[in-house]
């Protein structure tokens, strides 16, 4: 990009250009007396500084992408899942642009990987895709590789079939299971301690196997989370993101079991008599092995479904959706909304109801 800026005795030519590292530099052509001689040697040094830039005019979409992710995202995704899922997209994207360059791509013809893309995709897989390429691409504008978001005004396709519909317990069930989980706790087996703690609180897995005694308040009855468990490395990473940093009320009942651990003199709430935290394996385990003794039977629940019912439980009893956002660590209520959008919708649909019989009585 090149431009006429305004100085004292006329005008300075400047051009634009980025360097490898991907920082974006500016030049100077020269003062002139004549805007349009600063923008004529500003458009001529832009040319020039064009030429030693060919490698990312030439660039492919899927070496951009890789390219945009080392620079802008990868000191952002902590995490391996975040990592792993750039990593997701960008087979799907080299698997279906292979070499395209980025200045060859039209919008119809993206809608087309859209299309192809979402056949076999929720709209949330689709959506995160889409959304990751457009960042991309605006990049890619502020970079000069080229001049128009092929992505504006794309439709999201999906296929409907593929929607995960929230696993959660009716009440009477959630109350089932957390006199089952009570009924047998043991100092010495703190997969159901976990357990219990998920139910009341919601937390991440990883968040409750981070815990140590210095994050729960007994005076206050709090429980404060500023920080994750890697059960690969056995080690206390960051939290998920930023906004996951909080702290949890919580009620008496559960502060007086975990109270119990503390027998086991450790540091951390939930180390167990062998010395380490309960993996998803075991929890999940010994979450399956509680409900057949209860007699609930749900396919596919495990550890991280407590977490939806506790949003469940919250949304019946009427608690504010701002409020369950708070608690669950959401950066913001859109994210909570968007994963809770099944649930949501079923309890407003319930709510129509009671509006409308309400409505009747005046």
């Amino acid at each position: 990009m090149s431009y006429a800026k305004k100085a004292k005795n006329g005008y300075y030519g400047i051009a634009e250009y980025q360097t490898k590292d991907g920082k974006r530099h500016q030049k100077s052509a020269g003062c002139f007396k004549l805007k349009r001689q600063a923008l004529a040697e500003a458009d001529n040094l832009q040319r020039e500084l064009d030429k030693v830039n060919t490698d990312l005019h030439d660039i492919t979409l899927v070496d951009y992408f890789d390219r945009w992710f080392d620079l802008y995202k990868k000191s952002k995704a902590k995490s391996f899942s975040a990592r792993n899922q750039y990593s997701i997209m960008k087979k799907y994207i080299r698997e279906y642009w292979q070499d395209t360059k980025m200045r060859d791509i039209r919008r119809s013809e993206y809608q087309e990987f859209i299309n192809w893309y979402g056949a076999d995709h929720a709209y949330k897989s689709v959506s995160k895709l889409n959304g990751a390429i457009r960042t991309a691409v605006n990049y890619a504008i502020d970079d000069d590789i080229i001049r128009k978001d092929f992505t504006h005004n794309v439709t999201v396709t999906y296929n409907h079939d593929k929607k995960v519909k929230v696993q959660y317990l009716t009440n009477d069930e959630l109350t089932k299971l957390k006199q089952a989980v009570v009924k047998g706790l043991n100092p010495l087996n703190t997969s159901r301690y976990m357990i219990l703690t998920a139910i009341y609180t919601g937390m991440r897995k990883s968040e409750v196997q981070a815990l140590t005694w210095k994050n729960i308040d007994f005076l206050h009855s709090t429980i404060s989370v500023n920080k994750s468990w890697n059960e690969k490395t056995k080690a206390f990473k960051s939290t998920k993101t930023a906004s996951s940093n909080r702290v949890i009320k919580v009620n008496r009942s559960l502060l007086n079991h975990l109270a119990d651990l503390k027998a086991n003199s450790s540091v951390m709430v939930f180390q167990n008599v062998l010395g380490t935290i309960p993996t998803s394996n075991a929890l999940n385990k010994c979450l399956r092995s509680i409900m057949s003794t209860a007699g609930i039977e749900k396919q596919g629940f495990h550890f991280h479904s407590l977490r939806h019912v506790h949003v469940a439980y919250l949304l019946g009893k009427g608690v504010d959706i701002y409020a369950i956002s708070k608690r669950l660590g959401h950066s913001n209520i859109t994210v909570t909304l968007n994963t809770y959008s099944y649930l949501i919708d079923e309890f407003k649909a319930k709510n129509d109801t009671v509006i409308i019989e309400k409505l009747a009585e005046l």
